[in-house]
């Protein structure tokens, strides 16, 4: 007999309830209940990073966090960091820098590397190295991936910085 909870948050912008089992990682209610699958499962120990998503700002590997947990919370996935013109700067250059292998581990670099984007505007090298130590890509180097990453420094406003028009 598993217990059920119905959980209230919000998810990509949009307010959402879902019943839950209490033993349900929210890896599991994202990919299999709300039907988001570019969380990637990987490890499922915490270990891999490819299933990053973001509670209320902050990076989180979906895999360790139970989906009750979410309860109140604000979830962003890969789905989610889109803009109204398209793919987010960083997707972009992801694109661009050829930072895609297989892409398995690309959703979950995406989401690490638009945290730290969001936390650190003057981040060098090796800080973009430290801050994605957690994802794991078996397919590749990591060099277009800190390429991309870096080049975002510079592609998106800072916070408190407008646009200027051209």
């Amino acid at each position: 007999m598993s217990l059920e909870k119905e959980i209230h948050f919000r998810v990509n912008g949009n307010l959402t309830s879902v019943e839950v089992p209490v033993t349900m990682n929210a890896l599991a209610m994202i990919r299999d209940r709300l039907k988001l699958t570019g969380t990637k499962r990987g490890c499922e120990e915490g270990e891999c990073g490819s299933c990053t998503i973001l509670v209320d700002g902050v990076s989180v590997n979906a895999c360790l966090m139970f989906a009750v947990d979410c309860d109140g919370r604000d979830l962003t996935t890969i789905e989610g960091i889109r803009t109204a013109e398209g793919l987010s700067p960083l997707q972009k250059l992801f694109v661009e820098e050829w930072a895609v292998q297989c892409g398995f581990c690309t959703p979950g670099m995406v989401m690490q590397g638009t945290y730290l984007l969001s936390q650190n505007r003057e981040m060098s090298v090796e800080d973009i190295k430290r801050g994605i130590e957690g994802n794991l890509c078996r397919c590749t180097g990591y060099k277009k991936v800190i390429a991309a990453i870096a080049g975002a420094l510079h592609a998106t406003p800072r916070r408190g910085e407008e646009k200027e028009d051209s």
